[in-house]
């Protein structure tokens, strides 16, 4: 049986527990990945706030 591990979460590679990557490669291209995420997650918020604000003065305003 094999010993208790994880993978890396970018390229698959088996990496002890205490690891979250294999690389400092690696580890870039998961801190690049999810800054990525994080920009788009903000920018959809900030579209989805401007759409409410227009919505409400639509309503309101008449």
């Amino acid at each position: 049986m094999t010993k208790p591990h994880r993978h890396c979460a970018v390229c698959g590679t088996p990496i002890p527990l205490e690891e979250r990557t294999c690389s400092d490669k690696c580890q870039n291209t998961l801190a690049e990945s999810r800054n990525k995420v994080r920009k788009t997650r903000m920018i959809v918020y900030a579209i989805f706030g401007v759409f409410i604000i227009l919505w409400l003065f639509y309503v309101l305003f008449r």
